[in-house]
């Protein structure tokens, strides 16, 4: 046999072992963890894109390096009893899942919504370790938070639930050891709260143990942009590095929360045309495109639905059901509600529309099967866990300026987040050539976050 084929057939052979490991990962990881449909979806997506890593580099199947990422480090779930205002004793369910501490200190965000289930704090989680990675930052993977749903509850409601949950939270966080901070349903109150209880229970100021929090006691400027504002600057090394960008592009931009605001104000700035946004309720479409002030005023003001819009526009429509957003024609996607909130269907309407970008501003908002269809029909495609890493980039310089005991203007921190997100985009793209699958920032980015973590497992022993 000629050296050259012979290459040829051990490399098939490295590849069929691949594989070979992660499907039988991967029903481990369903046996494990039956009916988390969320974290299976989550791990598969990962596990397929790593295969040519496996295969280039067999001491990580030796090692079992996926075999331990795979399963948390430490799973925690509590009961959190509280009173409302009417002094009934209610009772929630409250969780903090700690992944990977490998680069440092589990990090991400806790979130109160009513389908938090341990399935979707493992998915959360697990999704966080390559994200922290591919940030550069010294952070490790982690998620948190509870079935509690903030909506229709006082603040007084709210500030009681805060405080039982971190009576029981604070025992398993530190500045140095876990740090959690707001997603869905957790903003600056709730982190307010939650960090006057910690500080109670601790007897000390410990600034760096939350983060996302208020300016006046440890918070970044830039913090509640970053995410939504690192989104658009990742979308759009995606768009220059075809000749493209966002100047004089239509752009949907699905929920109209803090990711989706600071989204579609940064593609506005960089000349976009933002014509649809969402909540849970509906989707507005507003063809002279969306008045900003006026959804800023609706959700980050009064706490209105985004239906309320169309009363001061008229010029726009709004349409039950938020699924439909995504049938409004559009170059640039940017789903950013929840997850697999954008699937097939979904995807096939987009790309019958015309449409050259997508990228991810929630976590893990595209179905499997949307996601292929747009990297077989070359759509560029952002996966969250790069796109969106600019909220937990700038947590990460949250923590640093805690630790310094100093604070940065919001000027300092977007340039540092620019740099971040393009960092972000160069690994992925690079980690994508290196393995054979040129321009798929799905693979680049699993594999990118990926090989910083396994890398450190290795050194660091059987952990």
């Amino acid at each position: 046999m000629k050296v050259v084929e012979y290459m040829e057939v051990a490399q098939t052979n490295e590849i069929e072992i691949a594989k070979d490991y992660v499907n039988h990962l991967y029903k481990q990881v369903v046996e494990r963890n039956p009916h988390e449909i969320e974290f299976h979806q989550a791990v598969k997506e990962v596990l397929d894109s790593l295969i040519p890593v496996l295969a280039k580099n067999p001491e990580y199947i030796k090692k079992s390096v996926l075999d331990r990422i795979a399963e948390p480090e430490r799973m925690i779930s509590f009961r959190v009893p509280w009173v409302d205002d009417n002094g009934n004793i209610m009772v929630n369910r409250g969780f903090r899942v700690q992944f990977n501490s490998a680069i440092g200190p589990y990090k991400g965000g806790l979130r109160f919504h009513p389908s938090v289930n341990a399935s979707i704090i493992k998915f959360l989680g697990f999704e966080q370790i390559f994200k922290n990675s591919l940030t550069g930052q010294p952070i490790g993977g982690g998620k948190g938070g509870s079935d509690f749903d903030p909506k229709g509850k006082s603040d007084m409601e709210i500030m009681r639930f805060c405080q039982s949950f971190m009576t029981e939270l604070a025992r398993h966080i530190g500045p140095d050891t876990d740090v959690p901070a707001g997603d869905i349903g957790v903003g600056a109150r709730e982190i307010g709260y939650m960090f006057g209880q910690y500080k109670k229970l601790k007897g000390s100021f410990e600034a760096g143990v939350l983060t996302g929090k208020g300016i006046g006691y440890g918070g970044s400027l830039g913090r509640k942009e970053a995410t939504g504002y690192g989104l658009v600057y990742f979308v759009e090394e995606m768009l220059n590095n075809k000749g493209l960008g966002f100047k004089d592009s239509t752009v949907v931009v699905s929920g109209s929360g803090n990711v989706s605001i600071y989204a579609m104000e940064k593609a506005m700035q960089l000349g976009a045309k933002v014509v649809a946004c969402s909540d849970s309720s509906g989707y507005i479409y507003d063809p002279n495109g969306i008045d900003l002030n006026t959804v800023k005023q609706l959700k980050e003001a009064e706490s209105k639905r985004i239906s309320e819009y169309v009363n001061e526009h008229p010029s726009a429509t709004y349409s039950e059901g938020c699924a439909g957003i995504w049938q409004v024609p559009c170059e640039i996607a940017l789903p950013s509600a929840t997850q697999n909130e954008l699937d097939k269907e979904a995807a096939n309407i987009l790309l019958s529309n015309g449409v050259k970008a997508v990228g991810e501003g929630a976590n893990m908002p595209s179905t499997q099967e949307a996601v292929d269809l747009f990297i077989e029909n070359n759509v560029l495609f952002g996966p969250a866990k790069a796109a969106n890493a600019g909220g937990v980039a700038v947590s990460a310089l949250e923590m640093a300026q805690n630790s310094a005991r100093l604070s940065w203007t919001q000027e300092e921190v977007d340039q540092k987040l620019q740099v971040i997100m393009k960092d972000i985009y160069s690994k992925s793209m690079q980690a994508s050539e290196e393995y054979d699958v040129p321009g798929n920032l799905v693979a680049g980015a699993n594999i990118a976050g990926f090989k910083k973590v396994a890398d450190a497992m290795l050194e660091q022993g059987v952990i």
